[in-house]
């Protein structure tokens, strides 16, 4: 069931790949680069993909930084670091220009309006539809969690108790908009029961990363999630083992986090100390998360019932693990594309160049990957290129 390191097919951009999904039916593929479009393919033949349409985000900051398909694969809503999602219809006919949502624009019941430095000034780094795709949950740098609700045009729910931004977010059970996961800057993963939200708090947290989350993954039962951390950890978490919030207020986050800066900084092994309150069930290490907020999923239910979990890393690979911690397998990408392109001169460069220091030569660092639901393929979002020094 898992994807050897042989590429069928890759696919160059002039500027860093930074997210992209199947649909989950296996017919629709998008990839998210840092030029600020949004490229479409049909997969509908996973063998031969078929590039037919490109959107972009006119007004991105630094990067698109999430992208989320709607469950009737009709409409991609992705983002920057700005308070608007941009809608775009998949339809290759279809040559209108995306919608613009404004997740600032509030209902009364939305709650607390206090985003940081004014009402608009927000960025956005995590995107999610709901189930039934009435709905898009966002992550923001307000350190919030916002729901959007589409027919109405305005933000329905604002979460505010994150301490630092909030990276990540989904939902918890693929038939219904009640559990909410975000995973923040201040090392939580935060639970959401938007049935008993009366005094605007989370049902439950999970404690055990040490340092901030970069991305969480639902595994659509409303019981498990992942999550990847800048622990060098990605955790598996079980909702019935939550902190509940009155033991967790008695907790000093501070105490158990280094301020470790994973974009510019070496991950030292030696300077890690396991959370005396951890609540996860499973926890995998040898990946790296380093240099961008690198992601891990599920694998699809479908084709191996879930039965992996799996991650981008700084070293280039895509690291496939059993739910027991064990290594399944792992994809080189940066092997498979080594020297696979020359240097663009359009192409971002610098003192940001991501990749590992053995592989000074050709730098690789696999942000995401996704499972094709019913065939063994994994493609891989990576940003590769050949160094002009061995130094970052």
């Amino acid at each position: 069931m898992i994807p050897s390191s042989k590429a069928d097919k890759i696919i160059h951009y002039n500027s860093r790949c930074y997210s992209g999904q199947f649909s989950d039916d296996g017919n629709f593929f998008f990839t998210c680069s840092q030029d600020f479009k949004v490229r479409m393919y049909d997969t509908s033949n996973p063998y031969d993909w078929k590039y037919y349409k490109t959107v972009d985000y006119p007004w991105g900051q630094w990067t698109i930084t999430d992208a989320s398909l709607s469950p009737d694969n009709r409409y991609l809503a992705y983002s920057s670091i700005r308070n608007i999602v941009c809608l775009a219809p998949t339809d290759p006919s279809d040559q209108s220009d995306p919608m613009t949502l404004d997740f600032s624009n509030m209902s009364r019941s939305a709650g607390r309006r206090s985003f940081l430095g004014g009402a608009t000034n927000f960025g956005i780094w995590s995107i999610r539809f709901s189930g039934d795709g009435r709905e898009i949950v966002a992550g923001t740098g307000d350190r919030s969690v916002v729901v959007y609700d589409l027919e109405t045009r305005q933000s329905i729910l604002q979460l505010q108790n994150h301490d630092d931004d909030v990276n990540a977010v989904c939902y918890g059970d693929t038939s219904s908009p009640h559990i909410l996961y975000s995973g923040s800057d201040d090392t939580t993963l935060r639970v959401w029961d938007r049935r008993s939200m009366g005094d605007g708090r989370e049902a439950g947290v999970f404690i055990g990363h040490t340092e901030g989350l970069t991305y969480v993954d639902s595994k659509g039962d409303g019981r498990y999630v992942l999550s990847n951390g800048k622990d060098q950890m990605m955790k598996l978490w079980d909702l019935r083992k939550m902190m509940s919030p009155s033991k967790f207020d008695r907790l000093d986050l501070t105490k158990y986090t280094t301020g470790f800066d994973y974009r510019f900084m070496e991950y030292k092994e030696a300077d890690y100390e396991p959370h005396p309150h951890d609540c996860s069930v499973v926890t995998f290490r040898g990946h790296r998360v380093l240099k961008t907020l690198i992601r891990c999923h599920f694998s699809p239910p479908g084709s191996t019932n879930s039965r992996y979990v799996y991650t981008g890393s700084e070293d280039g690979k895509v690291h496939i693990y059993n739910l027991d911690a064990t290594v399944a397998g792992k994809i080189n990408v940066g092997e498979v594309t080594r020297g696979s392109r020359p240097h663009h001169p359009d192409s971002y460069g610098g003192p940001y160049e991501m990749g590992s220091r053995s592989e000074s030569s050709w730098r690789t660092c696999v942000r995401d990957a996704s499972w094709h639901p019913n065939v063994p393929m994994i493609a891989g979002m990576s940003s590769n290129h050949p160094s002009r020094s061995p130094q970052y």
